[in-house]
């Protein structure tokens, strides 16, 4: 499951992102409410965790846009304010919930699995490209030869690679993406990952590779 998440405070963005992608949530994180209204209206997500308070562009400025476009995705806002009439303006632009700081982690996961419910329930949560399928409720890699369940980081990548099939995605788009702008990991881990998924993708009679593009990336193909 995709999930924006747009928090300003560094160090509260590296911990949510280290919660939900811990619970195989796919997470892309922002910091500002300009990025968060572009990723929401040219991205494809399940949910979104809004905070209020956001440079560029508040949490409420940013809900008023996206439901004003006619995007649907649920969302949750989050903020360190607790006044009642800052809930309703929340809930009365169109936010599914409201989460006060501070809060437990299993709080957080339970109100994301309330507002994403009734959307799994309905939604096709399977992607399909080629003869492989990749299950988006359990995290499962399928082929004519077999199934595997892909570890988070590899989940991510293949998701990202089969939600768009032939495109380039360089590596610096895998680290932005999949392990965020402010990660320390070094580069290595994308190749490393991708390796780990050519062999998965052999292992279970994928008819699909992962081709590289020298000096501009990878994409995923039908082999001839």
């Amino acid at each position: 499951m995709r999930i924006l998440l747009a928090e300003d405070e560094k160090s509260m963005s590296r911990a949510l992102c280290a919660i939900l992608s811990k619970n195989n949530y796919a997470v892309e994180a922002v910091d500002n409410g300009e990025d968060a209204l572009d990723y929401l209206l040219t991205g494809e997500y399940d949910c979104a965790v809004l905070d209020v308070m956001m440079p560029k562009m508040d949490g409420f400025t940013v809900l008023r846009k996206v439901r004003e476009k006619g995007i649907s995705v649920p969302i949750l806002m989050l903020t360190a304010r607790s006044e009642v009439d800052d809930k309703v303006e929340g809930l009365d632009l169109g936010a599914n919930d409201y989460l006060t700081k501070p809060f437990e982690s299993k709080e957080l996961l339970a109100r994301l699995r309330a507002i994403t419910r009734s959307v799994s329930s309905s939604a096709d949560n399977t992607l399909r490209f080629g003869n492989i399928e990749l299950n988006r409720a359990s995290f499962t890699l399928s082929g004519p030869s077999g199934a595997m369940r892909l570890a988070a980081k590899e989940y991510q990548m293949m998701e990202y690679l089969m939600s768009n099939p032939g495109a380039l995605i360089s590596t610096d788009r895998f680290m932005e993406k999949v392990w965020g702008l402010d990660s320390d990991a070094d580069i290595n881990v994308v190749w490393t990952n991708l390796s780990y998924l050519r062999k998965k993708l052999s292992s279970i009679g994928a008819n699909v590779k992962i081709k590289a593009s020298r000096n501009a990336g990878y994409s995923l193909e039908v082999e001839a």
